[in-house]
């Protein structure tokens, strides 16, 4: 019974009482495009990947402990063959619910076991529901995988994509014939009831920002929810200043030249500010981890491709759960080794200050 209950007590809760629900698998550093502010072509994939089923170890021990939500990154996921077979056997894992602890008491009226530190005393898991599965996507290789990803388990993708021109996109990727794949690969997936379906656009200065409007009327023609975000010092040849920021405020009132936005609702741990055309035609989403932080809220944790915890996008050191695995832990010892990590867990980024220091890793070495 102890141990019984000592699972379900366990939930992830880092120290500034944030609980963590969203977890972000990399399987893979591999990229096919080599978008200019990421990659300065000097450099390929840097880390290894691991098998499909110690990611998915990883991720059942982590559902376990409360994660409702993992999303699969790289690098470019869909480059990894058996991508839609691991789908199909994250969506047999279930997102453990929440009840009364007291619910849970031995009817002989034992005592019970001591919750972790990081448990709330009053709730405990005790029903499961379906994980939200997502996928984060360049979208070169969607057209032909959505409709098996949606019959997998997948609910749904974001698709990464910073100009609606198809030369701009070209110099952006330096992808020749990129735009038609990733056009075809967005259609294809909202075709196949993958949804919602979000397009994210990374703004800087003098580099794209001419593209606000016209993703606007992307969003409405097209059917998806475009999402802009504010660049971050996360590149490989860290070339970030504040300059090259376009800030939530310009976003907004860049697009207000083209149709009024009215704000919506959002959730309290969700990343982007939402806002819908006037009309109802057509929504798009602001992340501006710079202008306007919202680590207050972050719900999230990391693994990168070769298997390290990373508590921030902007951590300098990683926490190395495949080591442990490796050494042949049990799974209550792996569960044992997050907890601690998670209470590491960063109260905010420093981005802009005097004492900013980089990432260890940049973005795409990370899994966005």
């Amino acid at each position: 019974m102890e141990a019984d209950i000592r699972h379900l007590v366990a939930n992830l809760t880092d120290k500034f009482g944030r609980r963590i629900t969203d977890l972000r698998i990399s399987i893979t550093d591999r990229c096919n495009y080599k978008c200019v502010y990421c990659r300065t072509g000097n450099e390929g994939a840097l880390y290894g990947d691991l098998p499909f089923e110690d990611y998915l170890r990883m991720a059942r021990v982590l559902v376990g402990m409360g994660i409702s939500k993992i999303r699969l990154t790289g690098g470019e996921p869909l480059l990894r063959n058996g991508v839609v077979d691991f789908v199909r056997e994250l969506a047999k894992l279930r997102a453990q619910g929440l009840m009364p602890a007291s619910s849970l008491r031995p009817a002989s009226g034992a005592a019970e076991a001591a919750p972790f530190q990081s448990a709330p005393r009053d709730i405990v898991r005790d029903h499961s529901e379906p994980l939200d599965i997502a996928l984060t996507t360049n979208g070169h290789l969607l057209a032909d995988l959505a409709q098996p990803l949606k019959a997998a388990g997948l609910n749904r993708v974001t698709v990464s994509m910073d100009a609606v021109d198809p030369d701009r996109f070209t110099r952006i990727t330096r992808v020749p014939g990129g735009y038609d794949h990733v056009l075809a690969g967005i259609r294809s997936a909202r075709r196949a009831g993958l949804w919602p379906l979000k397009v994210n656009c990374v703004l800087m200065r003098g580099f794209n920002e001419d593209q606000i409007i016209p993703f606007g009327m992307f969003a409405r023609e097209e059917g998806v929810i475009v999402r802009f975000i504010e660049f971050m010092p996360l590149e490989e040849d860290r070339t970030w200043t504040p300059s090259t920021v376009v800030t939530l405020d310009e976003i907004l009132a860049r697009m207000a030249e083209y149709r009024p936005l009215v704000e919506i609702p959002h959730a309290r741990s969700e990343t982007a500010r939402r806002y819908r055309f006037d009309d109802g035609v057509g929504e798009i989403g602001i992340i501006a981890p710079v202008s306007h932080p919202f680590c207050g809220h972050c719900s999230r944790i990391r693994i990168t491709s070769d298997g390290k915890i990373r508590t921030c996008l902007f951590s300098v050191w990683d926490h190395d759960l495949h080591a442990q695995m490796r050494r042949g832990a049990s799974d209550e010892e792996l569960e044992d080794f997050i907890l601690g990590v998670v209470q590491k867990k960063e109260e905010r980024h420093h981005i802009g200050e005097p004492d900013f220091v980089p990432a260890s890793r940049t973005m795409v070495h990370i899994g966005g």
